[in-house]
C-alpha cells in the first residue's frame, strides 16, 4: 500500500492550501494527507479532515491513540462539542462517534501514541492561560508532555527572533494562523513541517507574526 512522507530522516514542508481533498468511508468528511504509513483506514497517520454540515464519521477506536486540534468550526462527538482552537487527546483504545452539525476542520493525528500514555486531555486554549517564552515576543501554552514528547502552542509577535536551536527527538509544527519563518523558508497558514532528530534551525516572525501547534521530542 502507498505511504506519504515515511522517510523520518528529511524535513518535510506541506502547504496543504495546495494539496488535493481526498474522501473518506463517510460522506461530508474529506481528508488531506500529510503522513501516512499505508492508505487503509487502520494507517498510522496525521491529516487535516473537513466536516461538512451534518456530517459524520463511524463510531471507532483508537488503537495507539487519537490527537485533534481544532482549526475551524465546532468538532462534536458522543462526549460533547469542542469549539474552534479545542485540543484532544484520546488514548489507546478509546472510542467515539464524531460528527459536525455545523461543519468544522481539525488536524488530526493517529495511532502515534505511547500505548502507556494514558491521560485524557481536553482544553479550550481560546481560554487557557499562556506563559512567557524564552525570548521577548514568545508566548508558550503547554498542552501534554509524556517522557520526551512535548506539545504546545506557540505565538509569535511580530518581528519576533527565536535563538538557534536543534531538535531532539525531531519537531512538528502546524502554522495555525499569520506567517512563520526560518532560514530556510516562509511558511503562511496551514503548513505543516516535520524536521528530523537534531536538525537545527532559526526561526522568526516578520510584520504578521503567527501562531503555530508545535511538538517536540516524538520522533526518535
Amino acid at each position: 500500500m502507498k505511504s506519504i512522507n515515511q522517510d523520518y530522516t528529511k524535513k518535510v514542508v506541506v502547504h496543504s492550501s495546495e494539496e488535493e481533498w481526498h474522501t473518506s468511508p463517510s460522506d461530508g468528511v474529506n481528508r488531506i494527507y500529510l503522513e501516512r504509513d499505508n492508505m487503509s483506514e487502520y494507517s498510522k497517520a496525521s491529516s487535516i479532515v473537513e466536516f461538512k454540515a451534518n456530517s459524520s464519521f463511524d463510531a471507532h477506536s483508537h488503537e495507539n491513540g487519537e490527537e485533534i486540534f481544532v482549526l475551524e468550526g465546532i468538532f462534536s462527538d458522543q462526549t460533547g462539542h469542542y469549539p474552534k482552537g479545542t485540543y484532544l487527546r484520546n488514548p489507546h483504545n478509546t472510542a467515539h462517534a464524531p460528527f459536525s452539525k455545523n461543519g468544522c476542520k481539525i488536524l488530526v493525528k493517529l495511532r502515534q501514541f505511547d500505548i502507556n500514555d494514558s491521560q485524557q486531555v481536553i482544553i479550550n486554549t481560546c481560554q487557557a492561560k499562556w506563559h512567557r517564552g524564552l525570548v521577548p515576543g514568545l508566548s508558550v501554552m503547554p498542552l501534554h508532555e509524556y517522557k520526551s514528547e512535548h506539545v504546545a502552542l506557540v505565538k509569535w509577535d511580530p518581528c519576533t527572533v527565536f535563538n538557534t536551536h536543534s531538535h531532539w527527538g525531531g519537531e512538528e509544527i502546524f502554522v495555525i494562523d499569520g506567517v512563520f519563518f526560518d532560514e530556510y523558508g516562509r511558511y503562511p497558514k496551514g503548513t505543516w513541517i516535520r524536521s528530523p532528530h537534531l536538525s537545527a534551525h532559526e526561526p522568526f516572525t516578520k510584520n504578521e507574526g503567527a501562531l503555530i501547534f508545535v511538538k517536540t521530542g516524538h520522533l526518535l
